[in-house]
């Protein structure tokens, strides 16, 4: 008897140790250093540049979260701008919160402000659903008349 309590609890436990590190590994931290590479090595990208003081921010963050839970083919990362004032600078953050959406390396979505859950699940539908190929054509188009 004390053994199949121990498998129940050891269940239990392991129940909560799993919903603990899916909820702690739902997104990311960034810094300078990680940045690129993650999305290089990404299709899609979401990033939540924010600060621990920032009230928006706090009320952003859960929203943010669930999103990386109900999307999980989707990276969900954060950027502390006080801890990476450079990659904010770098990258124009002038107003936090702030949300990129990069796709195949594309910058395809910048805007500041805290989204409420549904503007930011159609702004993940959005991205998931854009023709890269139309976006590089695009692109290309702007350069050639910038040129």
């Amino acid at each position: 008897m004390p053994r199949s309590g121990i498998v129940v609890g050891g269940y239990a436990l392991y129940l909560a140790v799993t919903e603990h590190w899916r909820k702690v590994m739902a997104t990311t931290e960034l810094t300078g250093s990680t940045i690129g590479q993650t999305i290089k090595d990404n299709e899609i990208v979401l990033v939540d540049f924010w600060a621990e003081w920032c009230g928006p921010c706090k009320r952003f963050g859960p929203v943010f979260e669930d999103s990386s839970e109900n999307h999980p083919d989707v990276v969900h990362a954060k950027v502390d701008t006080e801890a990476e004032q450079e990659l904010a600078a770098e990258l124009q953050i002038f107003s936090i919160p702030t949300l990129m959406a990069f796709r195949d390396g594309i910058l395809v979505f910048n805007q500041a402000g805290a989204l409420p859950a549904p503007a930011l699940e159609q702004v993940v539908e959005a991205v998931k659903a854009l023709d890269m190929d139309e976006v590089r054509e695009k692109i290309a188009a702007a350069a050639s008349t910038d040129a």
